[in-house]
């Protein structure tokens, strides 16, 4: 008698992939909307990033569980928001101090595939995080290492940050990390993204500009949210 090897198969509703494919359109004509000029590797890989974010999620908390959902909203097009604020040059170099998962250094070295950033971060399991998806996405221009900010070697042209924690406390990590030469209308410094009010925060800052999100994309969760530019001087 022959042997016979039975094969389960799952069949997936079509109303349920139609609602799949509605939902990862409807992303990306979020991110078109803002980011018109995007090529296809651009979009392949910006599409990439629900499924490797969800897989990656499933095993590891890198994004908190009720946010995953609202990926390109929330850490997405928030990351992109500082691409608003200052487009980066051929040839920049990017720091990202606590990049968690990747954000925002990924977004913006996907948008931005001839800028070198570094994204590093304490906890190794969101760098490790880190690694594997820029390897899926083909990201050349990403490194990411476990790493203190006070200990990052080099020299940048703009330090990139999501809220980690005060700016008093962030400038001390990286002030003396700034490259001399100047290549953009923004001076070297830092770009930052924080919310609400930072009157107290940013009192010993004169020279900080506060650019508001809402002025560059409608979502109503970006309202409070800014990115905060200050620019920082060269140290020998």
């Amino acid at each position: 008698m022959k042997n016979f090897t039975a094969k389960i198969i799952t069949f997936v509703p079509r109303s349920i992939c139609a609602t799949i494919i509605y939902v990862k359109t409807a992303l990306m004509d979020e991110i078109l909307k803002y980011f018109p000029e995007l090529t296809d590797t651009q979009k392949e890989q910006f599409t990439r990033l629900e499924a490797l974010y969800h897989d990656w999620n499933a095993k590891i908390n890198v994004i908190s569980r009720k946010d995953i959902d609202q990926l390109y909203t929330k850490h997405v097009l928030h990351s992109l928001a500082i691409a608003k604020v200052q487009p980066f040059a051929p040839g920049t170099y990017v720091l990202d101090v606590g990049t968690g998962g990747g954000f925002p250094g990924i977004p913006l070295a996907i948008l931005f595939p001839e800028t070198r950033f570094y994204l590093i971060d304490v906890i190794l399991k969101k760098i490790n995080v880190v690694k594997a998806v820029a390897e899926a996405l083909g990201l050349q221009n990403v490194k990411a290492e476990q790493m203190r900010a006070e200990n990052a070697k080099g020299d940048f042209d703009f330090i990139v940050s999501r809220a980690v924690t005060n700016m008093p406390d962030f400038v001390s990590w990286v002030k003396e990390k700034i490259k001399k030469q100047q290549k953009h209308e923004l001076k070297n410094g830092i770009l930052y993204l924080k919310g609400g009010d930072l009157t107290d925060e940013l009192r010993d800052f004169p020279k900080a500009t506060e650019y508001n999100i809402a002025d560059f994309f409608a979502d109503e969760f970006f309202e409070t949210k800014k990115v905060v530019h200050l620019p920082l001087k060269f140290k020998p």
